[in-house]
């Protein structure tokens, strides 16, 4: 199946699993079981986060207090029905207060509504077009400082009412009089607020099972006994009439048409990224369906356009009511939708007991909800990755100037770091050995623009005269900018009596830069001592000729090479073996020098106990020590779980045997009869050879196969290797690497198997 229809059956499994609306697990019976057991307890958990949190919004927001559980209503019935995230919880946020309250200090009431009516068709847009995902291409830090600021304003702005008072419109105002409201302190309103936040504070301490009651419920049930027991005068919730009442169209601005435009496109855009990474949050709290999140986007849009249209409050996914929702069990979107209608319900029969509750109450509660979106661990995530700066500048803008600008504001911070992070390069120049030895290699690393033609001057303009320069390119991008300064300098350096050799180790080369316009290439990799060999890059590197290299020249430049590039990244890994090794496998092999183990087999230092001789030969009864040795030591010591035989194509040893050079006196020679018996079971027809002779595979190359079957049987055989494979505890297997393809292929006793390529 290829990768597309792969996706679109992924795709299509998922919207029909989210869009489902018959009744899941097969069955009515089932499904009602299910409702009974998890959906219907679980809702109304939710029922009793959301009811407080709801009428708190509303009141930090400056709307009519039932916007707020209209909102809730509406989020949880067309949200939770026609969304994509089916555990998602949708209502009024905390996270929109200071939008919609500027919203309303402008326009008006009405008119917000209107505006909330706008962005949810926006949001209809978004997820008609297929974009949502790209509500989510935001740093992380941004979102992270926007929740922090609006926490921040939200609690500036309730403090003042938890002293008995009233907010002002800005943040500035807010820190400006609070001095004077802690001069007119009204105690009795702070000691109602007190007892919620200490009631939510102190929730975790307690067992378990008390905690299965939502903290926010307790509080503003204590506090609301404790303000109608008490003997004390405190400011209550005021209701102007019932929910039906509050129920009413929206309004069209007098002018401020771009104004109006402004706050449509502000409110879809925070309630969008707010639920897509409030459903990215929840999806990983369980293992049900996935989230839609162009479904979400209807689901969030509809959500909007009705409560806009009948009097409530913008509506998003909340974290807080959805996390909720999971943790006590939900298993369906029948959670959210009961939740909602169990607001419903509450502000048609019970809303008489909102007006009971005071306002320092629920200023105790959005105080301890505005400052736990302030999140420690996010700060230091910032000042680990280096976006502190960002962090710190989007929350002061939120603050202090308004929602749209400070995320503007830390948008472009995080554009512009980010691009400073990708374009920058790297430009350091060394001496090579003993001072004043006319040595230098100068490094360039990273991205090579325009941008980086001041440093690049610079230490080029810092190498003595006269020296041998070795400019080591490790880069991903070069323009034509940096290729002409490179260029012109070695030009001039060389003309000047010096030398410079250009050494391009990375994914792009200088000429790249003159054909066409640059591109940035493939991650850069050193393949120096992994594919390529010396001969591929030494040349360059070195400036010698290697027809006939100095003694040492090669390998000491290899090692060079490997403690400038590998030392330092395998290092910690070389750090846990250095108490001793742990193979996985014994393998044998011929000791060619084209044939690199850990290449064919993808494995690193530590993996493969190695034995190499020529013609990866098992002499058999034991008549070589050297291959005993490694074979007792393996299987009883190491403990390998396995004995690998590897032949390979173009074998030296295989070409003597078939030519019968190997009669001819000496160790090579001598060292061959160890491989008659391969020999003499090619020439009688062995079931190996005609498979590769089908395969179309030379002589010389059936003879290895040969070869490798013949030891598999001298293994089978031995007292060593046959007991363990007794007991379970070893296995054995043949393996042949045609150089000329290299790929590997399996060898048995009796054939040959396919490519191995899974």
């Amino acid at each position: 199946m290829s990768t597309q229809s792969v996706v679109h059956a992924q795709s299509s499994a998922d919207e029909s699993v989210v869009g489902d609306s018959s009744p899941p697990g097969g069955g009515s019976r089932r499904y009602l079981e299910q409702l009974i057991r998890y959906d219907v307890p679980a809702s109304l958990v939710v029922f009793l986060v959301a009811l407080p949190l709801s009428l708190g919004i509303a009141i930090a927001s400056g709307a009519p207090i039932m916007a707020g559980l209209i909102a809730a209503i509406v989020g949880g019935v067309v949200a939770g029905a026609v969304g994509g995230s089916p555990l998602q919880v949708s209502g009024p946020a905390a996270g929109l207060t200071v939008v919609v309250a500027e919203l309303i200090g402008k326009f008006g009431w009405k008119v917000t509504c209107l505006i909330t009516v706008g962005a949810g068709l926006l949001q209809i847009v978004f997820g008609l077009s297929r974009i949502a995902r790209a509500a989510l291409a935001i740093a992380p830090v941004v979102v992270h400082a926007m929740l922090a600021g609006i926490g921040i304003t939200i609690a500036l702005q309730q403090v003042h009412v938890l002293l008995g008072g009233s907010s002002a419109s800005s943040a500035l105002d807010n820190l400006r009089q609070l001095p004077a409201q802690i001069g007119a302190l009204h105690v009795e309103d702070l000691m109602i607020g007190l007892v919620v936040i200490a009631t939510l504070l102190g929730w975790r301490y307690l067992p378990a099972g008390v905690r299965k009651v939502p903290a926010a419920l307790v509080g503003i049930v204590l506090a609301t006994l404790a303000s109608l027991v008490l003997p004390i005068d405190v400011e209550r919730i005021a209701l102007d009439g019932s929910l039906l009442d509050s129920i009413g169209l929206p309004a069209l601005p007098d002018g401020q048409w771009l104004g109006v435009a402004t706050g449509i496109l502000t409110i879809a855009l925070i309630a969008s990224v707010e639920s897509l990474l409030s459903a990215v949050a929840v999806d990983k709290m369980h293992s049900g369906p996935r989230s839609n999140f162009d479904r979400e986007m209807l689901g969030q849009g509809t959500a909007n356009m009705v409560s806009g249209a009948i009097g409530g409050l913008p509506v998003t996914g909340v974290i807080v009511r959805s996390a909720t929702n999971v943790e006590a069990g939900a298993k369906s979107r029948a959670s959210s939708i009961m939740h909602g209608l169990w607001i419903l319900l509450f502000s048609a029969a019970l809303a008489g007991l909102v007006q009971q509750i005071p306002k320092s109450a629920l200023a105790g509660l959005l105080i301890v909800i505005g400052i736990q979106l302030v999140k420690l661990a996010h700060i230091r995530l910032a000042r680990r990755t280096g976006d502190l700066w960002v962090y710190g500048i989007t929350v002061v803008g939120v603050v202090f100037l308004n929602l749209l600008e400070g995320v503007l504001i830390g948008l472009a911070l995080a554009i512009a770091l980010l691009v400073w992070r990708v374009i920058r390069a790297t430009v350091t120049a060394e001496e090579l050995g003993d001072n004043d030895s006319g040595k230098w290699r100068v490094l360039v690393e990273g991205s090579c623009t325009f941008l980086v033609l001041p440093k690049l001057t610079s230490v080029l303009a810092g190498i003595p005269p006269r020296s041998d320069v070795t400019v080591e390119l490790s880069v991903d991008f070069l323009d034509h900018a940096v290729f002409d300064v490179i260029e012109e300098w070695a030009r001039q350096y060389e003309l000047a009596g010096g030398s410079v050799i250009i050494d391009e180790v990375g994914s792009v080369s200088m000429e790249s830069a003159t054909t066409g316009p640059p591109k940035r290439g493939a991650a850069v990799t050193d393949l120096r001592g992994l594919l390529a060999p010396w001969g591929s890059w030494q040349p360059q590197a070195s400036g010698r000729n290697l027809s006939s290299p100095p003694a040492l020249r090669p390998i000491l430049d290899g090692v060079s090479n490997y403690h400038r590039h590998r030392a330092e990244a395998i290092r910690p890994h070389m750090d846990q073996l250095r108490d001793g090794q742990n193979p996985d496998s014994l393998f044998l092999t011929c000791a060619d020098s084209r044939v690199v183990p850990n290449i064919i087999t993808s494995s690193g230092p530590g993996d493969l106990f190695t034995v190499r001789n020529v013609g990866n030969l098992v002499p058999a009864g034991g008549r070589d020590t050297s291959v005993e040795a490694a074979l007792a030591f393996g299987i009883d010591e190491l403990g390998v779980s396995s004995v690998i035989v590897c032949g390979h194509s173009g074998c030296g040893a295989m070409q003597a045997l078939l030519t019968n050079s190997s009669s001819e006196s000496g160790v090579v020679g001598e060292w061959l009869r160890h491989a008659e018996t391969s020999l003499q079971a090619y020439t009688s027809g062995h079931p190996v050879a005609r498979a590769a002779a089908e395969a179309g595979f030379s002589e010389v190359d059936q003879l290895g196969m040969v070869n490798v079957a013949v030891q598999l049987q001298t293994l089978e055989r031995h007292p060593l290797v046959g007991q363990a494979r007794v007991d379970g505890r070893l296995r054995i297997a043949g393996l042949f690497f045609d150089i000329g393809s290299a790929r590997v292929i399996e060898v048995t006793a009796s054939g040959i198997g396919q490519l191995i390529e899974t």
